[in-house]
């Protein structure tokens, strides 16, 4: 069976979508529809734009959405069995398995990216990537501070990502390399994303998603929040409001979707970083780019 998988944030890189735009008139309408309805010129920054520019999460967050579903939508009859997308990539996941409209996907990322950079920019706060020790480990340590920490991405066997107050990650960070991780590092990233500091961007997000049509999707999605697979809009829609304060359960989802039958993995959009994290849960399935 096959799966196809969508990035997140940070696989963002300048000239993402360019080639797309240039050879693909389809493409180039639906990039010319986003930059309408984000009364902005995304394309311009893809394309053209800085660094700096690209990480700004009100870009990052539509740019990636935008590649990943416009690259899917040229991929002409190949359709997955079953989707996921690693947090922000499960909105291109519900694009793909016709959930949700190219619109009111657009609409929700962009608001969901905005809501986020509100929240980041109200309370600075951080995220650290923990290498070479069992999740159990890192969950005890992050249980035992009393500042804000949680873990936040399980990514890969041996790769959790924290995220919490900038107190909170530091003490967690120098007791996780105390207690003999390969790497302890903070991440250069706008505030502490999957953990309860995103709450006032949860409650925007909720009530933009209340606000818009799902669909029953023609695959299943299998969410962050659950690692299972939905086809229920209600429940889909719950767990996408509660993914902005929750851990993405990237290791697991990988895991059950193999369980389920998947054998080969296709990413969707800028980048290869998927790839390399289901590689780590299992050598033996199919992996590639679209």
């Amino acid at each position: 069976m096959r799966a196809f998988v969508f990035p997140g944030q940070g696989a963002q890189f300048v000239g993402m979508g360019r080639e797309l735009y240039e050879n693909n008139p389809h493409a180039r309408d639906l990039f010319e529809q986003a930059n309408e309805l984000l009364e902005f010129r995304i394309t311009d920054v893809m394309f053209h734009g800085t660094e700096e520019d690209l990480k700004q999460t009100r870009v990052t967050q539509p740019a990636i959405f935008l590649h990943s579903v416009i690259l899917a939508g040229s991929l002409g009859d190949s359709f997955p069995d079953m989707v996921a997308g690693h947090s922000l990539g499960e909105f291109s996941a519900l694009v793909v398995n016709r959930t949700l409209s190219f619109e009111d996907g657009l609409s929700l990322v962009f608001k969901r990216a905005l809501a986020m950079q509100k929240a980041c920019e109200a309370e600075p706060s951080t995220m650290a990537a923990i290498i070479g020790l069992e999740d159990e480990q890192v969950e005890e340590v992050c249980r035992e501070i009393e500042e804000i920490v949680i873990p936040a991405n399980y990514n890969s066997p041996g790769q959790v990502v924290i995220s919490g107050s900038i107190p909170g990650v530091d003490k967690a960070v120098e007791k996780l390399t105390a207690l003999g991780a390969k790497l302890a590092v903070k991440l250069a990233v706008g505030g502490a994303f999957h953990s309860p500091l995103m709450e006032p961007a949860r409650a925007e997000l909720e009530e933009a998603i209340r606000d818009t049509m799902f669909h029953v999707p023609v695959c299943p999605v299998y969410q962050n929040v659950s690692a299972l697979p939905s086809v229920d809009p209600g429940v889909i829609q719950k767990n996408l409001v509660a993914q902005l304060t929750s851990p993405v359960r990237w290791t697991q989802t990988v895991r059950r979707m193999i369980d389920d039958g998947a054998t080969t993995f296709t990413e969707v959009g800028p980048g290869k970083v998927l790839q390399g994290l289901i590689r780590k849960v299992d050598r033996e399935v199919t992996v590639q780019s679209a």
